[in-house]
This record gives C-alpha cells, structure tokens and sequence, in this order.
C-alpha cells in the first residue's frame, strides 16, 4: 500500500457504514459510480480527442506512456499494468508495432519472456502524453481550489481503500 493512502483495516474502523443507498429511492443519476463513470468516460473523450492528431488511441497511449516511463518492460508486466488479458495485449502490442512505436523480443535467458522496446517513434510519441492529460484534467478540474483538489483525492483513495478491502476480503472467503 503507499504512502498516500490509509490502511484497509483504518477505513473500516474509522467511520462506521451508512447505508447511503437503497433500492426502493435507487437513482443511478445520484450514484457515485454512475457520476464517476461519466466522469471518466468525459475525460476519456477529451484525451482521445486531443491525441487523434498523433494518432494514438485511448487503448494505445496507455500503454505506450507505461513503457516510456518504465512501469513495465515486458508483455506479461504491461498486460498486468493495463488490466488487459494476454490475448488483448498481444492485439494491441501487434497495432502498436504495426505503427512503429514498439518492438518485441524473446527475452535470452528465458524463452517464455517477450522484452518490449520503445522505437524512437514511441518515445517521440510517448512524450505528447503527459502535456495532454495534464491539459485535460486541468480544463476538468477548472474552478477548484488546490485544497478542494486534495479532498476530491482524498475521497477518491478513501473509496479505492475501501474496493481493495472488499476484494482482500471476499478473496480470503474464496479461500
């Protein structure tokens, strides 16, 4: 867990739950999921629209900014990285090649192992990322102040706090 966000077992203790929902009042409109998925899928839009000119997809830059700045090396380690099956990395690894950006090669001391490298055109592409989503997400965040800015992450990990712990702990239920 890092240093920023709060232990599973803190956010369970410190404030008891509420039930904020029920089926009968149920609106999906006043949803926190519903608001944060058209949140999402707005900025989605904004950043897909604004690479279009470099001709990168939102499922392609993904990637290719974890390889430029070193979250991930090999096929398995970006397929973990982006939340994609072996079968979907390997699709898009394929365009992302096609297009000159990266490479793969079969690792020497372990066959089963496929290294991806950046071309030169990856990295070149690679570097419009960043100025674009801080562009997108600045124009969303237009109008808060820092301090609001800190307490919409704060309840962002709180809430990702708690999706872990639910995960941990149905998977210790599988067990």
């Amino acid at each position: 867990m890092n240093a920023k966000s709060t232990s599973k077992k803190a956010v369970a203790d410190k404030v008891p739950a509420i039930e904020f929902y029920n089926a009968a009042t149920y609106t999906p409109d006043e949803s926190v999921g519903f608001l944060m998925k058209r949140v999402i899928s707005a900025v989605k839009q904004e950043i897909e629209r604004e690479l279009e000119p470099s001709g990168l997809t939102n499922a392609q830059w993904v990637p290719l900014f974890k390889l430029a700045t070193g979250c991930a090396t090999t096929g398995a380690e970006l397929a973990r990285e982006c939340e994609l099956d072996a079968g979907a990395m390997t699709r898009l690894l394929d365009r992302l090649e096609t297009k000159g950006l990266c490479r793969r090669e079969r690792s020497s001391e372990d066959r089963r192992v496929v290294n991806i490298e950046m071309t030169d055109e990856g990295r070149d592409a690679a570097k419009v990322v960043p100025e674009v989503l801080s562009r997108v997400q600045n124009a969303h965040l237009a109008g808060f102040t820092v301090e609001e800015l800190q307490t919409l992450k704060s309840f962002l990990r709180r809430i990702l706090d708690n999706a872990q712990a639910i995960q941990a702990s149905r998977e210790q239920h599988e067990k």
